[in-house]
C-alpha cells in the first residue's frame, strides 16, 4: 500500500480538498439566455454542448425531480443504430460516434461496452425485411449483416436456437451495438456544463410558460418566474403536457415501459439478444445481472408503475431464448413512461411557438440519441433557429405534411 494513502486515511488533519461535481443549489436569477425544461440526458447534453461548442453559458436546466432522475433512469442502457430508414440510420450512427469518445471528452468513465446486438428472425419475412435494414445499415456507415443459424450458435451459444414453434432462421448482427451506465452519461454531461457555467436546479418545476403574442418571454417555477431568451423543452414522457402550456397539441401518446433485472451471475452472455417475435430481449450487465426487457404497455397511462401482468409475459419469453433462466431469481422490476409518435421517429427542431424548441417522441429510444440529440439541439438554439440538417426529418410539420419516418418494427422488441 502506498505511504501517502496509508497516512491520509489516518490521519484527520491530513489536507484534502475536493471540487464537488456539480456546484451547490443556488438561487435562481431573473433572466437567462436559454432555459432547458428537463434535466435528464437530452436536457443536459444540450446545455454541455451550448457551453463548451458554442459558449453560450447563461444557461438553466430546470429539473421537477433530480438529476436524471426520469426516463434516463429507468431504460435498459442500450446503444445502437441499425434502424430501418435513412433518416434514421444517419442519425443514430452520428450518436454511436459520439457515444464512443465520450468518456475521452468528458475525462469521465460512462463504461461504454461495445459488444454488439443481435436480432433474431423467426419467419422468412423477417429474414427478407432483415436483409433489406443490413443493405440500407451499410449504406450509411452502420455495421450490420444478415447471419445464418450456424453463426448466431457460435456468437450466444447457451441460446435455445428453436423456442416452441418459433425456431430460429437468421439473424440481424449489429457489431455496433453497445451499452453504457446511463447514470454517468447524465453525470458526465452535468459536470462539464455546470462547470462551464450552466446552472441546475433540481426539485424546481416549470408549471406555466410565458408569452407574449406567439413568442416565448419566459417560464413559471415552484420557485418563481424566469425571464427568457429561448426555452428548450426535453422532458420525456410528459412532453404532451407541457406543450399544452405552451399553447399547442404534439402528436404523442403515453405508454408505460417496463424492464426488469435479475440477481447477478458468472458472465455468460456478450451481446444483446432480442426477438421481436417473442417481444423480448436479454442482456448481460458487467456486474453479472440479467436485463430484461420488451414492449411498452399495452394502454396509454402516465404512471411509471410495474406490473405483475407484464412481468409473467417477459419472464416467459426469456426463459424460451434461455431456458436455464428459470433458476434465476429477480432482483428488481421498474418502469419509464414513453412519449410515442406515430410513426415511432422523434419530435426535433421548431415548434408553432417562436424560440421554444422540442425534443419529444423519444419512445423507447432516447437514451442511444442522448449525445447527438444535445448536439443538434444546442446547434438550433445557438444559430436562433436554423434546424440542423440531421433532424430536419423529424420536424413537427411532418405529421401534416404526411412525410413519416416509420421505423415501426426497428425497436430491439416490437411494440
Amino acid at each position: 500500500m502506498p505511504f501517502a494513502l496509508l497516512k491520509f486515511g489516518l490521519n484527520d488533519d491530513y489536507p484534502y480538498e475536493r471540487e464537488p461535481d456539480i456546484p451547490a443549489p443556488r438561487d435562481l436569477k431573473s433572466h437567462y439566455d436559454v432555459v432547458i425544461i428537463g434535466g435528464g440526458g437530452h436536457g443536459v447534453a444540450t446545455a454541455y454542448y451550448l457551453a463548451k461548442y458554442h459558449g453560450v453559458t447563461n444557461v438553466a436546466i430546470l429539473e421537477k425531480a433530480y438529476l436524471g432522475g426520469g426516463n434516463t433512469a429507468r431504460n435498459t442502457a442500450v446503444i445502437r443504430s441499425n434502424y430501418l430508414t435513412p433518416e434514421g440510420v444517419k442519425f443514430y450512427s452520428a450518436s454511436v460516434k459520439r457515444y464512443e469518445q465520450l468518456s475521452n471528452e468528458f475525462d469521465f468513465n460512462i463504461m461504454y461496452s461495445q459488444r454488439g446486438q443481435l436480432t433474431l428472425a423467426h419467419t422468412d419475412a423477417t429474414v427478407r425485411a432483415f436483409r433489406q435494414r443490413a443493405e440500407v445499415n451499410k449504406h450509411f456507415g452502420g455495421r450490420t449483416e444478415l447471419i445464418d443459424r450456424q453463426a448466431i450458435a457460435e456468437l450466444v451459444p447457451t441460446l435455445n436456437l428453436d423456442p416452441a414453434d418459433l425456431p430460429v432462421l437468421a439473424g440481424l448482427w449489429h457489431r455496433d451495438g453497445a451499452t453504457a451506465r446511463h447514470d454517468a452519461v447524465a453525470w458526465g454531461y452535468a459536470k462539464g456544463a455546470t462547470q462551464r457555467g450552466v446552472e441546475l436546479h433540481q426539485l424546481t418545476e416549470v408549471t406555466d410558460i410565458l408569452k407574449e403574442g406567439n413568442k416565448v418571454t419566459g417560464v413559471v417555477t415552484n420557485r418563481g418566474r424566469i425571464q427568457c431568451n429561448s426555452v428548450v423543452q426535453a422532458v420525456a414522457g410528459h412532453s404532451a403536457l407541457l406543450a399544452r402550456k405552451a399553447g399547442f397539441e404534439l402528436p404523442l401518446v403515453a405508454y408505460p415501459l417496463q424492464a426488469m433485472v435479475t440477481q447477478p451471475v458468472k458472465p455468460f452472455l456478450n451481446p444483446l439478444v432480442s426477438s421481436s417475435a417473442l417481444h423480448c430481449y436479454v442482456q448481460q450487465t458487467s456486474r453479472g445481472e440479467i436485463v430484461i426487457g420488451g414492449g411498452s404497455d399495452p394502454y396509454p397511462l402516465y404512471s411509471s408503475r410495474s406490473s405483475l401482468e407484464l412481468k409473467e409475459s417477459l419472464i416467459a419469453h426469456a426463459i424460451e431464448m434461455f431456458p436455464f433462466m428459470s433458476e434465476m431469481r429477480l432482483l428488481r422490476q421498474w418502469a419509464g413512461i414513453t412519449d410515442m409518435t406515430t410513426d415511432y421517429s422523434p419530435i426535433m427542431g421548431l415548434s408553432p411557438v417562436e424560440n421554444y424548441y422540442i425534443d419529444a417522441g423519444w419512445g423507447t429510444w432516447g437514451f442511444k440519441a442522448t449525445p447527438i440529440c444535445g448536439w443538434t439541439m444546442a446547434e438550433l438554439v445557438a444559430s436562433g433557429g436554423r434546424v440542423p440538417e440531421l433532424i430536419q426529418p423529424f420536424a413537427l410539420e411532418r405529421f401534416s405534411h404526411f412525410r413519416q419516418v416509420n421505423e415501426m418494427g426497428a425497436t430491439a422488441a416490437s411494440h
